[in-house]
């Protein structure tokens, strides 16, 4: 039956992408996960830290504690709770790490199925880009991207409801596709359907509420350690406030600075999209809201390419972009490379990549994207205006 939707070809290409990935990382696998080990074979994963830093180990539910329950919304966190409990009890921590990884193939498959539906002819950009078979194993994050995409390629068929709920979904697994709203309103209001806009909003809210609210009302403390530590964090590996910080330029109000900037940003890609001549299909702009979240946050996670990848290969709108999209690639696979040896340098490894180089990874791969973006950016302007003509979708 699978065959008659997709290709042999397809399945095959999906899957040897997770095999590399899986070949990646099997080293600590193989390992233990031993520091630094695992940064100087750039094979880190949270997947088996987490296991027993969390308690999931003995299958202790994962918002018990005020201060150290897992550090993710609750989809996520039950999600492990229940594949703790089908963990074998011997090498229990490479089980629970083959176990997820099984799930996350999975998931990553259906991802690459929903990106070829939006975006058939450049599926592969996606399916082979090299941040993503890097990135893949790292933690959950593809958890909350199928839905997020689920919720994108909905809204652009007009079945806001579905789109609503898958939204409500994501948002409860992994907070940041939150930013998505943002165009979504903009192009409801702009089809001047306001109706559907706190339909929508409201239900995103329900399922969003429907997951969260039953733990946040009984272990609470434990609930809002996801949010209190990413409200309370500092400059973080990745930032460009990181690497400011690298350079002796510090930031003592970023709690201040960093929610500022980002509503500046927001409220210029606001803009930005009202000026546009023709309302875009939120497929061509959800990636601006993610780059500007990630660019500016006071962290940035190598697997965040999990989101950028799948979101910028439906975003294409002509051949031309594809340059810059590689060029965007090759700077997250340095930057991917460069955290992992700057890590091994930081836990005590005798050779690693200082805090000079570290800086220019983190602003190779700032500058990538940004010119990727603004590539983009500027090409829907035009395409809108009929200055530039589209591939067909």
């Amino acid at each position: 039956m699978l065959t008659k939707m997709v290709s042999r070809s397809f399945i095959a290409a999906v899957f040897i992408s997770a095999l590399l990935s899986f070949l990646k990382f099997n080293h600590c696998r193989l390992n233990d996960w031993a520091s630094p080990d695992n940064y100087i074979h750039a094979c880190y994963t949270d997947i088996p830290a987490l296991f027993s830093e969390r308690g999931l180990d003995t299958n202790t539910f994962p918002y018990f504690s005020a201060t150290n329950s897992i550090e993710y919304p609750p989809i996520i966190g039950l999600g492990n709770w229940l594949i703790s409990f089908i963990t074998p009890g011997e090498n229990s921590y490479r089980w629970f790490f083959d176990i997820n990884i099984a799930l996350i193939t999975i998931l990553f498959f259906g991802c690459a199925l929903i990106v070829r539906k939006m975006q058939p002819q450049l599926t592969y950009l996606f399916i082979f880009a090299p941040a993503v078979i890097a990135s893949l194993f790292i933690n959950w994050d593809i958890w909350a991207v199928i839905t997020a995409l689920l919720a994108i390629y909905y809204f652009d068929q007009k079945k806001f409801e579905p789109s609503a709920i898958w939204l409500g979904i994501s948002i409860s697994t992994k907070f940041f596709p939150i930013v998505l709203l943002l165009p979504i309103a903009v192009i409801l209001y702009r089809n001047k359907k306001i109706r559907d806009l706190f339909r929508y909003i409201f239900t995103t809210f329900i399922i969003w509420a429907a997951f969260n609210l039953p733990i946040m009302l009984t272990y609470f403390d434990g609930w809002w350690r996801f949010y209190k530590l990413n409200l309370e964090r500092s400059a973080d590996f990745g930032s460009i406030w990181y690497g400011l910080s690298l350079l002796n330029i510090d930031s003592p109000s970023l709690n201040l600075i960093y929610p500022l900037l980002s509503f500046g940003l927001f409220a210029g890609f606001t803009f930005y999209l009202i000026k546009l001549k023709k309302t875009p299909k939120l497929a061509q702009v959800a990636l601006f809201a993610v780059v500007i979240f990630t660019t500016v946050g006071k962290v940035y996670s190598p697997q965040f390419v999990l989101w950028l990848t799948p979101l910028a290969v439906i975003a294409l709108t002509n051949s031309r972009q594809q340059i810059t999209f590689w060029l965007w690639q090759a700077s997250e696979i340095i930057y991917h490379l460069a955290i992992w040896q700057y890590l091994a340098l930081f836990t005590g490894a005798q050779f690693g990549l200082p805090d000079g180089g570290y800086v220019i990874a983190i602003a190779l791969r700032v500058v990538g994207i940004s010119c990727f973006t603004y590539v983009l950016m500027r090409d829907l302007a035009a395409t809108s205006t009929g200055k530039l003509s589209a591939i067909s979708r």
